[in-house]
């Protein structure tokens, strides 16, 4: 798509309305609302907006940036009513600064960088995401419930599955917005659910999670219920994982397949998963950003604990699945999806580059359940955990120089210190538990 072509459908489809969209440095989605009479100016990447009012952007004395749509990124919005004036359409956004030079801290620079990078040495990166969320209740005010909908289990049906409804019309909303869905299911806990989609490159897979997001909270609401992405809303029950199948093509070819590998796995993939092991404790503070998320990695609940990589089993941090030719692929298991999926995509890959140009050969593989194994035996093998809590998986960021590099110093600041201060203000308050444990003891 390119300037002329959305100006014929704005007149076309009788759009009126242009959400000009972007992130902020934790994720979280943005938009500036222009009317089609600005659209002309706004693709020409003349539209200005205040930085500074964005969470990690700006000091307020450097105030004045750009906003530089992206015309493949346009749609028109099938959950907003149609005014009698017109419809609603999206377009997601790069940012420049004052100078016109693209933004450093823009999320999805950051990405872009590493995919030139990658790009320099003969690579496209192929990812194909597997979101995970809840649906709870809302109150009498609608608000948000910890009351699941549903006590339905993996792969359930109706009348079981109360969320049946809701997720098949997420399906048809997102296919409305070009999604090639490949699966729609119940998960394993009480009014927890799971979308796949196709994969693709992997800019436009970010775009497509940030977009997914919107679309599923949205679909929500209409039927009474809030969608959260909190990784683990509920103690006691499985958390809300992002799983990342990731590949690397090479003039159209998988190049993390070789027929003549007895495991079809070729040296480039090896190397790769080498590289995503040797930074995973450091890569966890961007994929696992939030207090909650170390919630969710925790031993029994089939997420990922340990670093470690396996052809079969699901307890390892990278699992191989079985399909090989264009299909070879890697699946990083530890990714929740309150991850920028710009950034947590940008330091896997930049990782996966890392091991690639160092040929970092990758432990040898686990074939065993690591939940199973004790100390010992975990040590034996030379199997890490990863960062057991938010500060710990900072510290690792803070001292991995790679890692860094894909976020660029300006992300790479802004976001540990935003995330201490949550980290600090987490320690700081009294949680229910220590008072039932505590109060009447001591």
């Amino acid at each position: 798509m390119d300037k002329a072509y959305i100006m014929q459908k704005a007149r076309e489809e009788n759009i009126q309305f242009i959400r000009l969209q972007f992130t902020d440095i934790m994720g979280v989605l943005k938009a500036i609302s222009i009317t089609v009479d600005q659209l002309e100016k706004a693709l020409d990447g003349e539209l200005m907006f205040d930085g500074s009012s964005i969470e990690g952007f700006v000091r307020i004395e450097e105030s004045d940036m750009y906003l530089k749509p992206d015309p493949d990124t346009f749609l028109i919005l099938p959950w907003t009513s149609p005014t009698s004036s017109g419809k609603t359409a999206r377009i997601i956004c790069d940012i420049s600064d004052a100078n016109d030079q693209p933004f450093e801290g823009s999320p999805r620079y950051a990405l872009s960088k590493v995919l030139k990078e990658a790009l320099a040495m003969g690579y496209t990166m192929q990812v194909g995401p597997e979101p995970e969320f809840f649906l709870f209740n809302l109150d009498h005010n609608g608000l948000p419930t910890l009351e699941t909908n549903d006590k339905a289990g993996y792969f359930d049906l109706p009348p079981v599955d109360k969320g049946e409804e809701a997720r098949r019309d997420m399906v048809e909303t997102l296919q409305t917005l070009g999604f090639e869905i490949e699966a729609a299911h119940h998960e394993v806990a009480p009014g927890q659910h799971e979308i796949d989609f196709k994969y693709a490159e992997a800019l436009k897979t970010a775009d497509n999670i940030v977009t997914f997001r919107i679309a599923v909270r949205t679909v929500a609401q209409r039927h009474g219920l809030h969608a959260t992405f909190m990784p683990k809303p509920v103690y006691g029950i499985s958390g809300s994982g992002m799983h990342m199948h990731c590949s690397l093509f090479k003039d159209g070819v998988n190049i993390f397949y070789d027929p003549d590998k007895e495991d079809g796995l070729s040296d480039t993939c090896r190397y790769f998963i080498g590289g995503v092991i040797k930074h995973a404790r450091a890569i966890c503070a961007i994929t696992n950003p939030t207090v909650n998320s170390y919630k969710r990695l925790v031993p029994g609940y089939e997420a990922p604990v340990y670093i470690a990589w396996s052809h079969q089993n699901r307890s390892p941090l990278i699992r191989i699945p079985a399909r090989r030719g264009i299909g070879t692929r890697i699946e990083v298991r530890h990714p929740d999806p309150t991850c920028n999926p710009y950034l947590g995509l940008a330091v896997i890959l930049k990782a996966g580059l890392e091991g690639i140009k160092k040929q970092i050969d990758p432990p040898a593989s686990v074939e065993q359940n690591i939940y199973e194994m004790d100390l010992a035996s975990r040590k034996e093998h030379g199997i890490l955990s990863l960062p057991e809590n938010l500060y710990e998986a900072l510290h690792e960021l803070s001292e991995d120089e790679v890692v860094q590099e894909a976020l660029g110093k300006h992300i790479f600041s802004r976001f540990v210190a935003a995330k201490m201060k949550e980290w600090e203000n987490y320690s700081s308050r009294v949680y229910d538990w220590e008072i039932d444990e505590y109060l009447a003891k001591f």
